[in-house]
């Protein structure tokens, strides 16, 4: 990075750049953060715009963020979020059911964090646990999932025709990308909370993962409810598109107007089709 001597004798960012080059001093990295940052602030002004015409129009929006662990469910939902309105936004991150719970039916825990009029909800995991987690890692019976898979698409089809706007995300990482993810959070001390055994076991189980989710993608992508890939190892690019995608799904007020592209782009973001070539997940 740049010296104090180098920082007194610039007066204008075209001079940091000329000595830069100059000097040799690597910025790639610092421009690339920069234009992130930027693009980022045009997206979820875009966002906070969207929120307005949510709440003015009472429309109740439902987003699902589902992938494997450390897939960066939970990193895009901090960027869709950190500058809504809390009174008519939540994030939906459910617990275990408890025993009562369990003797119930499956989606009733779910049907009372759907939105309000006026409303976006953000499900960090969602009712699909039960097409992949839960069968993977034995958390359910065989009649329970074969149950589940044959009432997610009814399910799914009362919410569009009674007015629910559902976007359901999958995010995609290859093998490796989450085995480096979980190291980092080992080494990181603020972020051993994300860390547990079921993840190695999710390692250790790549490929049940990945037939349950092919499984689920054959039925229940849907023409009423879609399922939205997100497929990058990049975090910051994953965040970016995802939040485009969700902005191109709405006409609202001032959109013409934004300063940044709001259509995903198609390389990262793409409906489900059944023969993708999927690029390790």
């Amino acid at each position: 990075m740049f010296t104090r001597e180098q920082l007194h004798e610039a007066t204008s960012r075209k001079d940091l750049l000329a000595i830069a080059k100059r000097d040799g001093v690597k910025l790639k990295k610092y421009l690339r953060n920069c234009r992130y940052e930027e693009e980022l602030a045009q997206l979820q002004t875009q966002l906070v715009t969207l929120q307005n015409h949510v709440v003015k129009q009472g429309l109740r929006v439902a987003i699902i963020f589902e992938g494997r662990d450390a897939a960066g469910k939970g990193g895009s939902i901090k960027r869709f979020t950190e500058h809504l309105n809390p009174r008519s936004m939540r994030i939906v991150a459910l617990t275990k059911p408890t025993e009562v719970e369990r003797g119930q039916w499956y989606f009733r825990r779910y049907i009372k964090e759907l939105p309000n009029p006026g409303e976006i909800v953000f499900f960090d995991r969602s009712w699909y646990n039960r097409a992949v987690v839960e069968p993977v890692m034995g958390f359910c019976t065989k009649k329970q999932y074969k149950e589940f898979m044959v009432q997610v698409p009814e399910f799914e089809h009362m919410l569009y025709e009674d007015g629910v706007h559902l976007i359901k995300f999958w995010f995609s990482i290859d093998r490796e990308e989450q085995q480096r993810r979980f190291a980092g959070r080992l080494e990181n001390p603020l972020k051993h909370w994300k860390f547990s055994p079921v993840d190695l076991r999710g390692q250790e189980l790549w490929g049940d993962y990945s037939r349950y989710r092919d499984q689920m993608f054959s039925k229940t992508h849907t023409p009423f409810s879609p399922w939205t890939i997100v497929e990058t190892n990049d975090k910051k690019v994953a965040r970016l598109e995802s939040i485009r995608h969700v902005l191109s799904q709405f006409d609202y007020p001032g959109k013409g107007k934004a300063k940044v592209s709001l259509l995903p782009d198609p390389n990262v973001v793409s409906r489900y089709f059944r023969l993708n070539d999927k690029k390790g997940d």
